[in-house]
């Protein structure tokens, strides 16, 4: 693969155990996401979905294997250097994770004003720029957050992950908690968004619909390991029973979900 074509974004063997390795949760994971590209990764509840973006952002450190960011291995960078690479990051937090004690606006220019990127008015600007690309008048911007609905507090979320222009961004299960309209409208805004933007974006969800609207590629975890990826239109005619029944959210199956009596 020539450098003009490598992934921007690529785990190879990637290993991470907890409890004294005991809990493996990631199991040589491999998986790369090309430049531009919309990547979901889907799977049940404690499958490692999370577990893989805080090693990709530096949150966790792997055991084992190689995480790379435009070619560069960030498994072993010291804190300046991660630093440098996390400025390019966005986030959009499941529950938004929204600052009560700041008006919108300032959640919104929260990573430029913390950097010193711009000014307090010129922050307020783009903050505002911002709420417009996700649907949001003006007006809200000196509202607190406790004033908003969840589906706006989201969108907010939305505005914020964008506001440094990232070149990556990454969606923490993006429509938890959202009626199926207002869900519908922020996987739509996600779309547009990354158009806009030109970003790399990485979302984990366990909503199908989610999946199949954001997604270029869809990529399944199952017992810390990729167990199918490919294109999302592929999904239906995957011939993996696990994806299989996951998809279609089916009790039986090779998934055994453990439940007490």
């Amino acid at each position: 693969m020539s450098a003009d074509n490598a992934p921007k974004i690529r785990l190879q063997g990637v290993r991470k155990t907890f409890s004294g390795g005991r809990k493996v949760v990631l199991d040589h994971v491999d998986l790369d996401i090309g430049k531009g590209e919309s990547v979901v990764i889907i799977g049940g509840s404690g499958t490692g979905k999370s577990v893989a973006i805080k090693c990709i952002l530096g949150l966790l450190k792997p055991d084992a294997g190689s995480i790379t960011i435009d070619g560069r291995e960030v498994t072993e960078m010291g804190e300046g250097a991660r630093e440098d690479i996390n400025r390019q990051v966005g986030m959009l937090f499941q529950s938004a994770a929204l600052f009560d004690s700041l008006p919108i606006w300032e959640n919104v220019a929260f990573g430029l004003l913390a950097r010193k990127l711009t000014s307090r008015r010129k922050g307020r600007d783009i903050a505002i720029e911002k709420l417009a690309q996700v649907g949001l008048a003006a007006n809200i911007a000196d509202l607190s957050p406790a004033e908003l609905s969840g589906g706006m507090q989201k969108r907010v979320g939305l505005a914020r992950a964008i506001a440094t222009n990232p070149e990556i961004i990454f969606f923490d299960e993006p429509t938890t908690g959202l009626d199926p309209i207002m869900a519908d409208v922020i996987n739509r805004l996600i779309v547009e968004v990354n158009r806009e933007v030109g970003a790399t974006a990485i979302t984990i969800t366990h909503d199908m619909a989610s999946a199949r609207k954001i997604g270029d590629r869809v990529a399944m975890l199952y017992q810390g390991r990729i167990i199918w990826a490919g294109p999302v239109d592929a999904i239906d005619h995957s011939d993996n029973d696990y994806v299989e029944q996951f998809i279609h959210g089916r009790v039986d199956g090779p998934i055994k979900m453990a439940i007490r009596a």
